[in-house]
């Protein structure tokens, strides 16, 4: 089990998407592997978006999924263009396939933290 904060993943994953970005693009379409076991339901209301916008800053407060409780730009079930790159740095539970650093079924002990708006600090 590995514990690794979201910026430095965030981190990993955009160098690593730069190399991901270069490479030729296959037109083949890729299966992706679903987890065999739902992570914690996210809570969203009507008035909560459920994804964040295009052109948000990852790491912001408002580059969150409300669907899987994550950062949007991390979201792997959203983007499966992104399993790559988790892939590519280690950071991949091929049995409920997530990244390690987003398997709460594997680390029930990890916290995914939606970072404050700006101004504003965390409780």
């Amino acid at each position: 089990m590995r514990h690794a904060s979201i910026s430095h993943i965030a981190l990993a994953l955009f160098v690593s998407l730069a190399f991901v970005a270069c490479e030729k693009k296959n037109d083949s379409p890729q299966q992706v592997q679903q987890p065999t076991t739902p992570a914690a339901p996210a809570v969203a209301s009507a008035a909560t978006p459920t994804h964040a916008a295009q052109g948000v800053r990852p790491g912001s407060h408002e580059d969150w999924c409300g669907e899987h409780s994550v950062p949007e730009s991390l979201c792997t079930r959203c983007n499966p263009s992104l399993i790559a790159a988790f892939k590519a740095t280690g950071d991949w539970c091929e049995e409920h396939g997530l990244p390690e650093s987003q398997c709460l079924i594997c680390n029930p002990e990890l916290k995914i933290e939606r970072p404050p708006r700006t101004g504003e600090t965390s409780p």
